[in-house]
């Protein structure tokens, strides 16, 4: 018999609803959504009343302590206390706001004392499987190109702090050169790709980032290349922004949900 599993959400936008109404309409089997943490909690409330079993709206401590896998899909600022909580619990976190766990690698090392797992999801990215099958040899390269319609980078802290504006392009401005360190502390909102790519390959500082605005596109996307021993590949996906914020591709959330499918499937495709 396969083992059901308590969810745990904390945060309900577009991706923490997505996620949690496949749950609800039984479409992620052996997986009870028994709680959620969100910012606003009327308007939780509101969106859940449709659900056929209503989860408990609480607070993070709960959420970690109630379920078995804990989603994040919230504010990048308070990605701290929700991967404590976690840690803390002993618990598995599958984190969305994959940018903001780079700053706290030091936990890895409390969660693996705790008996505590962080998954990190492909998200809007490609290719992680194979980037983590080469870095099992030597990759001597990892370069990512990201591209996005100039409205999904407005008010990034790291255009707002250097002046840059992204209104009225006419052609594509690259605005961000860096690694992927870097890449994430500028643009909390728009590179949780650049720092999945970096954890699976050879780390924060060493993936090699670019980011361009670019007005002639109405999809996110991004490209990778890899120089390896083992291969040299490069990969892009053209990812379709969510209606509710451009600055997330509809992707992402299906990446989440089929993370969550791997823990009860009988096969797994892929590393």
């Amino acid at each position: 018999m396969c083992k059901r599993y308590k969810i745990g959400i904390v945060g309900l936008g577009a991706i923490g609803l997505q996620i949690a109404q496949t749950i609800d309409q039984g479409n992620l089997s052996n997986f009870d959504l028994v709680a959620i943490a969100a910012r606003n909690e009327k308007k939780a409330a509101r969106n859940l009343e449709p659900f056929n079993h209503i989860p408990d709206i609480t607070s993070i401590t709960n959420v970690c302590k109630s379920a078995d896998i804990i989603v994040e899909c919230a504010p990048a600022a308070i990605f701290r206390t929700i991967i404590e909580e976690t840690i803390e619990a002993g618990k598995t976190l599958i984190p969305a706001s994959v940018g903001a766990l780079l700053p706290y690698t030091d936990l890895i090392e409390r969660a693996r004392s705790s008996g505590a797992r962080i998954i990190v999801p492909t998200g809007a990215l490609i290719g992680l499987d194979a980037v983590r099958a080469a870095a099992e040899g030597s990759i001597e390269k990892i370069t990512l190109e990201t591209r996005k319609p100039p409205n999904g980078l407005t008010g990034a802290p790291f255009l707002v702090e250097n002046k840059i504006s992204v209104e009225n392009l006419t052609e594509a401005k690259l605005i961000f050169d860096g690694s992927a360190r870097d890449g994430a502390k500028g643009f909390p909102a728009n590179v949780n790709v650049a720092a999945a790519l970096s954890l699976a390959g050879i780390g924060p500082d060493n993936t090699q980032l670019q980011i361009w605005a670019d007005p002639s596109i109405d999809r996110n996307m991004h490209t990778i290349t890899v120089e390896a021993d083992s291969a040299r590949f490069t990969m892009t996906i053209e990812n379709i922004p969510t209606i509710e914020n451009p600055k997330t591709g509809k992707i992402t959330a299906l990446s989440l949900i089929a993370t969550l499918r791997r823990f009860t499937e009988p096969m797994i495709a892929g590393t």
